[in-house]
């Protein structure tokens, strides 16, 4: 761990935070964190400290106020509803065998699960009902989302199993997930997104429209986003298995133009279909995510409201 200041709340290094062999700690570690922050940050009050209530903004039906917690604190809360508190929320968790690569000690795989876990322990703690879904080129494993005893430690299980995923094709994956999942709630799709561009756009676009919220964790390796290739080499494709001839001189500029172009892309069609897209880096600390997450739950419960600068806010007092 590392605090950059005495009033910044300290952030965990991903590297640390993976010399924890034990996944439950791991998640745990990182929510605990997040709490630390979450009293300096613009969102405070509304942890799970206060997770029946929200205290009164302008605007807010005065209707709603509680009185007998205004009687023992002085301040102004609204009781949150049961539908705002206990909601559907599913993972769905890429295990293809691109997510096995990794430029740091860890995979994006080994990334991937943590966050996943970190999110399941922080939407458990609010009384969310949280389902899985694993995957690859097929659906790996899916459990439904349940608020009961014992059922994060089946989801903990599932991420703890060993990576052995194929190809990434994300279509199949998202039309079963449409099909399984009859409520409406919120998705959260946790991925490299290397995939074709037109399918994403449709097969998002798809689950969008049965009412679901979506929000995307995009997961990238460092290396993957800089190209840092020392030297030409043969390197093979982790999901076709392909050898292909590389020279960095030569393809890194093409490289970074067509990472670029995808990730235009994606930005545009999530914008367009109103899902919340977070870039994360391996090296990046997982509280972003939390944050994230925090913040689309507050525009939710607040109205309408442009979740830029909300994140950025949000960051803002973390760093």
């Amino acid at each position: 761990m590392s605090a950059s200041s005495n009033d910044a709340p300290a952030q965990i290094d991903p590297s640390s935070l993976m010399r924890i062999k034990n996944l439950q700690l791991r998640a745990k570690t990182v929510v605990e964190g997040f709490y630390n922050g979450l009293h300096r940050s613009p969102f405070h009050g509304f942890s799970v400290e206060f997770s029946e209530y929200r205290p009164y903004t302008l605007g807010d039906d005065p209707r709603t106020l509680d009185w007998k917690l205004f009687a023992r604190s002085d301040r102004y809360y609204i009781k949150r509803y049961e539908d705002e508190t206990n909601r559907r929320c599913y993972l769905m968790v890429d295990q293809s065998k691109s997510m096995g690569f990794g430029s740091l000690d860890y995979t994006k795989a080994d990334y991937t699960r943590t966050l996943a876990a970190t999110l399941a322990h922080f939407l458990t703690q609010q009384r969310d009902a949280v389902g899985l879904m694993t995957f690859d080129r097929k659906v790996n494993e899916f459990i439904a989302a349940r608020h009961r005893p014992g059922h994060m430690n089946r989801l903990l299980a599932s991420l703890d199993q060993s990576f052995v995923g194929s190809g990434t094709d994300l279509s199949e994956p998202l039309e079963q997930l449409a099909a399984l999942v009859s409520k409406r709630g919120l998705i959260i799709l946790i991925s490299d997104l290397l995939a074709p561009i037109d399918m994403l756009r449709t097969r998002l676009a798809y689950l969008r429209s049965r009412g679901h919220e979506m929000m995307i964790l995009r997961v990238n390796d460092p290396a993957e986003i800089e190209f840092t290739l020392p030297q030409a080499a043969m390197i093979r494709d982790m999901e076709t298995g392909k050898e292909l001839y590389i020279d960095p001189e030569v393809a890194k500029a093409q490289y970074q133009a067509n990472f670029k172009e995808h990730e235009t892309q994606l930005v545009a069609i999530c914008e367009s279909l109103g899902i919340d897209l977070t870039q994360m880096v391996t090296n990046q600390p997982m509280d972003e995510a939390l944050y994230q997450l925090l913040s689309l739950q507050t525009r939710r419960s607040r109205g309408p409201q442009r979740g830029g600068s909300l994140s950025a806010a949000a960051r803002g007092a973390a760093t």
